[in-house]
């Protein structure tokens, strides 16, 4: 594979060119990673008693809902943030997931899922204490996000 960077001075907007004889598997990889880096993604303030807290996206484990208000939860605290389940939905990257009705997760800081058959599977975080429950409706949209983020990082 050959690859070329070509600076030109009056563009308006970067473009990005991928020439290729078949579109393979590598390609689309490179694709979706070229499609993730450019899109400057949602920003979101987080909210603690006083105070705003601005922060990677990265560093969300997951989203979650407690009575009328919706939680950023990070490896350490959690913090009220001003949108509803729904919204984020439409605008996190696809590296959040609706694991049950009440939780968005971050599959990129999932450690392990403990499948449960009969009801709610475990899932557990990386460098954290933090766990949900990953409800049986959602699961296969979760397991199948994770088994692309497997794939994504080969």
């Amino acid at each position: 594979m050959k690859v070329r960077i070509e600076v030109t001075d009056n563009l308006k907007e970067d473009e990005v060119l991928i020439r290729c004889g078949r579109v393979d598997e590598s390609i689309r990889k490179i694709h979706q990673f070229i499609l993730e880096q450019s899109q400057s993604g949602p920003k979101i303030t987080f909210y603690k008693q006083n105070q705003e807290y601005y922060f990677p996206l990265e560093d969300v484990l997951f989203f979650e809902t407690e009575g009328d208000r919706v939680y950023a939860h990070t490896a350490d605290d959690a913090y009220f943030i001003k949108y509803r389940l729904y919204e984020l939905e439409q605008m996190l990257p696809r590296s959040f997931v609706r694991a049950a009705k009440s939780t968005i997760v971050n599959i990129r800081q999932i450690y392990s899922v403990t499948r449960n058959l009969t009801s709610s599977s475990l899932v557990q975080f990386s460098n954290s204490h933090k766990q949900i429950y990953a409800s049986r409706f959602y699961y296969r949209e979760l397991r199948q996000r994770l088994s692309e983020r497997g794939n994504n990082e080969t």
